[in-house]
């Protein structure tokens, strides 16, 4: 039985109603689509697999795999791949999965230097993003416009879901795939499409909860960096690495560490991983971004320097070996719970012991959530649901202004943490000035147990132009 979150005091009730007539207006409203680009595009990806595709038959590697399987040879298939790769072909596994055979998801084959391997990627790729994402928007498309549902009740975190298609699950993650996806995503005419975002609001709402001062500080002290300090600790970078930065070039290198940091050691930490997965993300990250010291200095050459020149075993049943990245990581990890965070991780332990023995939780924003719940959900629930409804609040008011200034702007759109608008020209800077005192001053005066600031961040397409070419905009 799964954990079951109910509105115990009225105000939660309110929130969700209202919330649902405001996502059923978000729905009604509608996203304009560029239907001839989306036939195009279509048609160009899949001419462009067949090539590659014919291209991957004829390979060495294709022979190798016709002479291990004959008729039963399956080029959908993982572990046929995985046997001829390290075993027909005799190159190093860099990965295993726990049941001990050959690891070939899109991050350890991205780590291979084999030029069918690539192949292979980008041709699973670009079936995917052609058959879930190109053709499945096209299909429900109606008049030009795709009007995704938004759900209230279907996520047990108490966050908001989206389906046919599924406006929240769009590739961001590769920019290239990214970008051909939102490119149909185009402003109404004489408009802009605009994106709010809140700034970590995750971790805000998280400290709510468990008060840690060392990290009220980070979110309060503009001068700090929580993402940007434990990365620099998970790759034992120089002092002034990440700060700085010389040009342009620089300041990408820096932002692309900060954001491995970010992805793949505090917040997994957050959400209740652990030092194993966070150290092989990782090590993988040194080579999926090329990752380097501002000299240009490898970071595995650098790191050999400081003598790791391995991942580790990562075997659970088996303790870190010294000399190891694992063994670096697990070190860092105790210091991020017990120097960098004590009480964090103090409130963890109590508020899961308070769980166990009442059987629910009150979240800070009028729901109670009871039921058969594993650690990890019974920590992240209140704040990734509460967190939500701060976004869900906002785009309740953001409506109704919008209706009472009998304004033109539309909300098309809902992300987790973000508002998609479409936006007339001439209301930008009215638009976002309501947006940006309802999300954050108006949100922390109704709801007075906010204790961190709230920022949203604004980007905004050319006008009449694609979601794909969105840029950061200032809110003022």
């Amino acid at each position: 039985m799964g954990s079951l979150i109910l509105p115990y005091k009225q105000k939660a009730y309110k929130l969700l109603h209202q919330g649902s007539l405001a996502l059923a207006q978000v729905e009604s409203n509608g996203i304009r689509m560029d239907v001839e680009y989306l036939n195009d595009e279509i048609e160009r990806q899949t001419l462009k697999i067949g090539c590659l595709e014919q291209d991957l038959k004829h390979d060495q590697v294709a022979k190798v795999w016709r002479r291990m399987y004959g008729k039963t040879m399956n080029f959908g298939s993982g572990d046929q791949l995985g046997k001829v790769l390290f075993e027909g072909l005799d190159y190093k596994a860099p990965a295993y999965t726990k049941s001990g055979k050959y690891k070939v998801n899109e991050t350890t084959l991205a780590s291979l230097d084999i030029p069918f391997v690539k192949k292979y990627v980008e041709v699973k790729k670009l079936k995917h993003v052609v058959n879930t994402y190109l053709k499945g928007i096209r299909r429900e498309i109606v008049g030009g416009l795709l009007h995704p549902f938004f759900n209230l009740h279907t996520a047990i975190t108490y966050r908001s879901s989206s389906s046919n298609p599924n406006f929240q699950n769009l590739p961001i993650r590769d920019p290239i795939l990214g970008k051909m996806v939102r490119s149909a995503f185009i402003a109404r005419p004489g408009r802009h499409i605009i994106e709010l975002d809140y700034r970590g609001i995750e971790v805000s709402f998280a400290a709510c909860y468990h008060k840690d001062p060392n990290m009220l500080e980070y979110l309060t002290d503009s001068s700090k960096d929580m993402h940007r300090d434990c990365s620099q600790e998970c790759y034992i970078l120089p002092p002034g690495d990440m700060l700085n930065p010389v040009d342009d070039k620089d300041k990408k290198r820096i932002s692309t560490i900060r954001y491995c940091g970010k992805n793949k050691f505090v917040f997994p930490e957050f959400y209740g991983d652990w030092y194993i997965d966070c150290a092989k993300a990782l090590w993988e990250a040194i080579g999926e971004f090329n990752l380097c010291l501002r000299d240009g200095t490898p970071l595995k050459d650098h790191l050999a320097k400081k003598g790791i020149h391995e991942l580790g075993d990562c075997d659970p049943d088996m303790s870190p070996r010294s000399g190891t990245f694992e063994k670096h990581i697990k070190d860092v990890e105790y210091s991020f719970w017990n120097d960098r965070f004590p009480i964090y991780n103090q409130w963890k332990k109590d508020w899961v012991k308070q769980v166990n023995r009442d059987g629910y939780f009150l979240t800070k924003t009028g729901f109670i959530c009871q039921g058969v719940m594993k650690k990890n959900e019974m920590i992240n629930y209140p704040v990734q649901g509460s967190a939500f409804h701060g976004l869900l609040q906002g785009l309740i008011w953001n409506g109704n202004t919008i209706e009472k200034r009998s304004m033109d702007s539309l909300i098309i759109g809902q992300i987790h943490d973000s508002i998609v608008g479409d936006v007339p020209a001439g209301e930008v800077e009215e638009y976002l000035h309501l947006s940006n005192r309802n999300m954050t001053k108006r949100l922390r005066k109704v709801w007075p147990w906010i204790i961190t600031p709230l920022e949203i961040e604004a980007e905004m397409t050319p006008l009449d132009g694609c979601w794909a070419d969105k840029k950061e905009v200032t809110i003022s």
